[in-house]
C-alpha cells in the first residue's frame, strides 16, 4: 500500500520534511536565546535605573570603559559647564523622530577633570550650520544623569566622518574629546536628566526603552509548533494518498470483475 513512498515525488517531500523539522527547532532555540538575552538586558537596565545615585567619580575615570552593569546608572556631578568647548552631535533624533543635534558640553569637575554631558536634543534647519543652543546655568551646579559608554562605530554603526563643519561631531567618545580638549576626560558620558533646562530646550533624553523580549518567546513557541506540525502534516498526506490509491485500486478491480456486458458492435 505504501510503495508510493519510494517514488521520486514522495522521496523529495519526505526529505524536505526531514530538513524542515531540525531547522525549525534550531530557529526556536535561537529565538529563545534572544528572549533570555533581551530579558537579561532589560533587567540590567531596571537594576541600573533603580540603583542609588552616586558621584560620577566613583564609577568613571579617564580611560575607563563603562561596563554593562554601570551603563544607565544614575550619577551626580558637581562643577561648571564649559560652553566655549561645547560641540553638537550630528544626525540625532528626538522622541518624535525629528532629526537634529545632541548638545555635548564639557563639565569641569571640582578636581579639574572633565566629564562629557549630553544636555539633550535641539533642532537644526541645516546639518551644515551650527544650531541655536540655549546656554546652561552659569557657575557651580550639581547635575544628575545616566552614565553611558563611549560611542564607537563598531557598536553604533555610525561612521566617524571627517571634514565636518566646525564644532560638529558624529560620535560621543571621551578619548577623542580628551585629545581635542587636551585635558583628562572621564570615560563615557552623562546623559543629563536634571535639572531640567529653562524653556524645555535642549530636550532631555528619554528613559531607555525596554526591548520586547516576550515577542522572541512567542516566536520560539511558533517555530516549535511548526516543527511539530510538519510530521503530522506529512503523516496526514501519506494517509490521504494511501486511501486514494486504495480506492482507485478497488474501483478498478470491481470494474474488471463485472466485465463489459454491452453487445459487440456489428
Amino acid at each position: 500500500m505504501y510503495r508510493f513512498l519510494l517514488s521520486r515525488q514522495w522521496v523529495i517531500i519526505t526529505l524536505v520534511a526531514l530538513l524542515l523539522v531540525p531547522t525549525m527547532i534550531r530557529l526556536g532555540i535561537w529565538q529563545m536565546d534572544r528572549y533570555h538575552e533581551r530579558s537579561a538586558r532589560n533587567q540590567l537596565v531596571e537594576d541600573a535605573l533603580a540603583a542609588k545615585p552616586v558621584p560620577v567619580e566613583e564609577l568613571a575615570a579617564p580611560g575607563h570603559a563603562v561596563t554593562r552593569a554601570e551603563r544607565y546608572r544614575t550619577v551626580t556631578a558637581t562643577g561648571r559647564f564649559d560652553t566655549e568647548a561645547e560641540v553638537v552631535v550630528r544626525r540625532r533624533t528626538n522622541a518624535d523622530d525629528r532629526v537634529g543635534f545632541h548638545v555635548l558640553t564639557p563639565f569641569v569637575l571640582e578636581d579639574g577633570r572633565i566629564v562629557l554631558v549630553n544636555r539633550g536634543w535641539v533642532p537644526g534647519a541645516s546639518q551644515t550650520e551650527y544650531p541655536e543652543v540655549p546656554a546652561p546655568p552659569r557657575g557651580e551646579i550639581t547635575i544628575k544623569g545616566r552614565l553611558m559608554p563611549d560611542e564607537t562605530t563598531e557598536a553604533s554603526g555610525i561612521k566617524n566622518l571627517k571634514g565636518l563643519p566646525e564644532r560638529q561631531i558624529m560620535l560621543i567618545n571621551s578619548e577623542q574629546q580628551a585629545r581635542r580638549l587636551d585635558a583628562p576626560v572621564l570615560g563615557g558620558y552623562i546623559a543629563q536628566t536634571a535639572p531640567e533646562p529653562e524653556g524645555g530646550s535642549p530636550e532631555l533624553l528619554g528613559d531607555p526603552g525596554k526591548e520586547n523580549a516576550p515577542l522572541n518567546f512567542a516566536y520560539a513557541l511558533q517555530w516549535w509548533l511548526f516543527a511539530a506540525a510538519v510530521p503530522v502534516g506529512w503523516f496526514m498526506l501519506v494517509r490521504r494518498e494511501a486511501r486514494q490509491r486504495a480506492a482507485s485500486a478497488a474501483g478498478a478491480e470491481n470494474a474488471a470483475d463485472r466485465g463489459d456486458t454491452r453487445p459487440a458492435a456489428v
